[in-house]
């Protein structure tokens, strides 16, 4: 189901899909890619559907806890976790291109539930606002993504 909350974001990387995975699959280091993102915790340390982390997130001075469950794992090419606070889903899709020597990354923040109501009041009320916040997020799985390819890219 699509509605109008779900957002994506794509790149292309001169970097083979392997060669991302490693960086995407990777969750401890999102705090190198996302400005939101201020740790991860992947709980028995392996990346596999089913496996659960602790996330702290923030805004400015602003912080928050959230906890999350791998729902999707293919390795090199589909990764997935659903946020317990807010019902959404958080992905990477990884497409190869030019015979697998590239990939196309898509970064999607999917809503198969809609926003838990909660999150959208603690939005409205401490985050800025519903369309501030989902700019925000938007213009920050851009940088995430191009700080990625950076990476792989070295």
């Amino acid at each position: 189901m699509t509605t109008s909350d779900e957002l994506s974001a794509s790149i292309e990387i001169d970097a083979a899909p392997a060669q991302v995975w490693a960086l995407v699959a990777d969750l401890p280091r999102m705090r190198e890619w996302s400005d939101q993102v201020v740790s991860t915790k992947v709980i028995g340390g392996e990346v596999k559907v089913g496996a659960r982390m602790v996330n702290l997130n923030q805004q400015g001075w602003k912080r928050w806890p959230t906890t999350a469950k791998v729902v999707r794992c293919t390795p090199h090419s589909d990764l997935a976790f659903r946020v317990a606070e807010n019902k959404t889903v958080w992905s990477y899709q990884l497409e190869p291109l030019d015979g697998g020597a590239r990939t196309k990354v898509t970064h999607r923040r999917e809503t198969p539930e809609g926003i838990s109501a909660l999150s959208k009041g603690l939005t409205k009320v401490v985050l800025g606002g519903m369309d501030g916040f989902t700019a925000e997020m938007r213009s920050g799985m851009q940088s995430t993504l191009e700080r990625i390819k950076a990476a792989a890219e070295r």
